[in-house]
Protein backbone atom coordinates (compact mmCIF):
# COMPACT_ATOMS: atom_id res chain seq x y z
CA UNK A 1 0.00 0.00 0.00
CA UNK A 2 1.24 3.57 -0.75
CA UNK A 3 2.40 6.02 1.99
CA UNK A 4 0.76 9.45 2.24
CA UNK A 5 3.65 11.01 0.59
CA UNK A 6 3.81 9.05 -2.09
CA UNK A 7 0.48 9.36 -2.76
CA UNK A 8 0.92 13.21 -2.84
CA UNK A 9 3.76 13.00 -5.16
CA UNK A 10 1.48 10.72 -7.73
CA UNK A 11 -1.45 13.13 -7.58
CA UNK A 12 0.94 16.27 -8.15
CA UNK A 13 2.52 14.37 -11.12
CA UNK A 14 -0.79 13.45 -12.89
CA UNK A 15 -1.82 16.82 -12.22
CA UNK A 16 1.68 18.19 -13.59
CA UNK A 17 1.37 16.15 -16.81
CA UNK A 18 -2.36 17.06 -17.06
CA UNK A 19 -1.27 20.70 -16.91
CA UNK A 20 1.27 21.04 -19.41
CA UNK A 21 -0.71 18.75 -22.10
CA UNK A 22 -3.66 21.08 -21.57
CA UNK A 23 -0.65 23.92 -22.60
CA UNK A 24 -1.76 25.60 -19.35
CA UNK A 25 0.14 27.40 -16.43
CA UNK A 26 0.18 26.60 -12.60
CA UNK A 27 -1.65 30.75 -12.56
CA UNK A 28 -4.41 29.49 -14.93
CA UNK A 29 -5.16 26.02 -13.49
CA UNK A 30 -5.27 27.76 -9.96
CA UNK A 31 -7.61 30.42 -11.27
CA UNK A 32 -10.09 28.16 -13.22
CA UNK A 33 -9.72 25.90 -9.64
CA UNK A 34 -10.44 28.97 -7.46
CA UNK A 35 -7.37 28.78 -5.32
CA UNK A 36 -4.25 30.49 -5.18
CA UNK A 37 -1.06 29.71 -7.38
CA UNK A 38 1.53 28.74 -4.30
CA UNK A 39 -1.28 26.71 -2.85
CA UNK A 40 -1.81 25.05 -6.73
CA UNK A 41 2.13 24.98 -7.18
CA UNK A 42 2.54 23.17 -3.44
CA UNK A 43 -0.50 20.54 -4.48
CA UNK A 44 1.13 19.86 -7.65
CA UNK A 45 4.61 19.13 -6.11
CA UNK A 46 3.26 16.98 -3.74
CA UNK A 47 4.12 19.24 -1.04
CA UNK A 48 0.85 19.75 0.35
CA UNK A 49 -2.55 17.64 0.64
CA UNK A 50 -5.73 18.81 -0.08
CA UNK A 51 -9.38 18.54 0.58
CA UNK A 52 -10.96 16.14 -1.92
CA UNK A 53 -13.52 19.14 -3.13
CA UNK A 54 -9.94 21.41 -4.23
CA UNK A 55 -8.39 18.45 -6.01
CA UNK A 56 -12.23 17.43 -7.64
CA UNK A 57 -12.14 21.32 -8.68
CA UNK A 58 -8.34 21.15 -10.19
CA UNK A 59 -9.05 17.71 -11.63
CA UNK A 60 -12.33 19.61 -13.58
CA UNK A 61 -9.80 22.85 -14.24
CA UNK A 62 -7.73 20.18 -16.31
CA UNK A 63 -10.72 18.35 -17.84
CA UNK A 64 -10.26 15.64 -16.13
CA UNK A 65 -13.19 13.53 -13.47
CA UNK A 66 -11.57 12.82 -10.37
CA UNK A 67 -13.65 9.79 -8.91
CA UNK A 68 -13.83 8.39 -5.38
CA UNK A 69 -13.74 4.57 -5.19
CA UNK A 70 -13.70 2.16 -2.31
CA UNK A 71 -9.93 1.51 -0.65
CA UNK A 72 -10.58 -2.66 -1.80
CA UNK A 73 -11.54 -1.73 -5.61
CA UNK A 74 -7.60 0.21 -5.51
CA UNK A 75 -5.70 -2.95 -6.88
CA UNK A 76 -8.37 -4.08 -9.55
CA UNK A 77 -8.45 -0.04 -10.83
CA UNK A 78 -4.78 -0.19 -10.62
CA UNK A 79 -4.39 -3.30 -13.10
CA UNK A 80 -6.68 -2.13 -15.48
CA UNK A 81 -4.48 1.41 -15.91
CA UNK A 82 -1.49 0.06 -15.64
CA UNK A 83 -1.32 -3.56 -17.36
CA UNK A 84 1.75 -5.39 -17.41
CA UNK A 85 3.38 -5.85 -21.01
CA UNK A 86 3.17 -9.22 -20.70
CA UNK A 87 0.11 -9.51 -19.40
CA UNK A 88 -3.31 -7.82 -20.07
CA UNK A 89 -5.73 -9.95 -19.06
CA UNK A 90 -8.68 -8.12 -17.20
CA UNK A 91 -8.19 -7.45 -14.26
CA UNK A 92 -10.72 -9.49 -12.36
CA UNK A 93 -9.95 -12.81 -14.41
CA UNK A 94 -10.17 -16.20 -12.68
CA UNK A 95 -6.35 -17.17 -13.30
CA UNK A 96 -6.14 -20.92 -14.03
CA UNK A 97 -4.16 -23.61 -11.95
CA UNK A 98 -0.12 -23.76 -12.76
CA UNK A 99 -0.90 -27.68 -12.86
CA UNK A 100 -4.39 -27.36 -14.91
CA UNK A 101 -3.80 -29.65 -18.03
CA UNK A 102 -6.90 -29.56 -19.64
CA UNK A 103 -5.68 -28.75 -23.04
Amino acid sequence: MRSELETLHEIGRLFSQARTAAGLTQEQVAELAGISRPRYRDIEKGAAAARATTLMNIARALGLEMMLVPQTMVPAIEALMHPHDDDDRPAFAVQPDDGDDHG
